[in-house]
């Protein structure tokens, strides 16, 4: 390219328009945004009762418990799945043989632990409410009372299942003994 010198006509159009400024839409929000907003630093109710009462509500408690039980019991079922698909690997397969068992190995244990951790955060806050109700009172007792209910409801549920398997184990054989020896 080769120089070519501007006329006095056109260096004064450039002066003019070094003197006007072009419009920004966004100057304005240069702004820190609790000057903007003025967000609340507490908590908002919407009605007058709930900003009375100091706990949670039922849903949100039913929520956050199954919630966090599912969520944990994904974490740690996920872990033990995974060492017992390691555990199960051996020297002689590929590496792809190898993912696929622990993969499988820990979805399955993974899906079995975290819906029981979930059931369970499900019973607990239904019992909490209804201790919470019942007595009209939110205190630890309520908690503590909750928790022995449920755990000694998992550990019932637990051995009527044990009780369960055996008691079809002994009734096949007795069928069958029944049926040969006993005329009827």
């Amino acid at each position: 390219m080769s120089y070519q010198p501007r006329s006095s006509s056109q260096n004064e159009i450039d002066d003019h328009h070094e003197k006007l400024r072009l419009y920004n839409p966004n100057q304005d929000l240069r702004v820190p945004a609790q000057t903007l907003y003025k967000l609340p630093t507490s908590l908002e109710y919407l009605f007058q009762e709930e900003s009375i009462a100091q706990r949670c509500s039922r849903r949100e408690n039913l929520t956050y418990y199954t919630g966090i039980g599912y969520l944990s019991g994904t974490v740690v079922g996920t872990g033990k799945g995974l060492v017992e698909g390691v555990k199960a690997s051996e020297a002689g397969d590929t590496m792809k043989l190898r993912v696929n068992q622990i993969l499988n190995a820990s979805k399955h244990v993974d899906r079995t632990i975290s819906n029981r951790a979930g059931v369970i955060g499900l019973l607990y806050t239904g019992m909490e409410s209804e201790m919470i109700k019942a007595r009209d009172a939110d205190d630890i007792i309520n908690s503590v009372v909750a928790r022995l209910v449920i755990g000694a409801l998992y550990k019932v549920a637990v051995i009527t299942g044990a009780i369960g398997g055996i008691a079809v184990g002994l009734a096949m054989p007795g069928k069958q003994i029944l049926k040969r020896y006993v005329p009827i």
